[in-house]
């Protein structure tokens, strides 16, 4: 067996070691002793008005997306469209006014989701009530004339 020698506390004169950092009076004495020039002047804050704040710009990429997705949905509510109508007239309603709720029906879900996809594409440009306020309103309105009008 070897004999193991014991380790060494001191370090070799070329190699200092790890030497903790001298303790000082303050923490302040570790900072610079310099101040900028806005150290000792007051913050100004400035009132924002959301009005005038810049409206973000929507890009071509999610313009396209939009109303891929759009027109999907337009698809859809056409095909519901149908469907809606040969359930009014298996309930014995007359034909013309089925297919008046029909319209109807498609075009509230149509006016409510441009809506919602105009609120999802941009929402700071297009979720205003000047632009998603006609279209909930037209769109609320001709659903509940197309359920008023399916009951005939």
């Amino acid at each position: 067996m070897q004999a193991t020698q014991p380790p060494t506390d001191a370090p070799s004169p070329a190699d200092p070691g790890f030497k903790l950092p001298e303790e000082s009076a303050s923490p302040q004495d570790s900072l610079p002793q310099t101040l900028p020039d806005t150290a000792t002047r007051p913050v100004e804050v400035m009132p924002v008005d959301p009005h005038t704040l810049p409206v973000a710009d929507t890009s071509d990429r999610d313009l396209a997306i939009g109303g891929i997705v759009f027109l999907i949905l337009i698809s859809v509510y056409f095909f519901a469209r149908g469907a809606y109508v040969h359930h009014l007239v298996r309930k014995r309603v007359a034909p013309s006014s089925a297919g008046n709720a029909g319209w109807l029906l498609f075009v509230g879900l149509g006016f409510l989701s441009a809506a919602a996809v105009l609120a999802i594409i941009n929402a700071s440009r297009f979720l205003t009530f000047a632009v998603t306020g006609p279209l909930v309103a037209v769109g609320l309105v001709a659903l509940v004339a197309s359920l008023f009008i399916g009951r005939r």
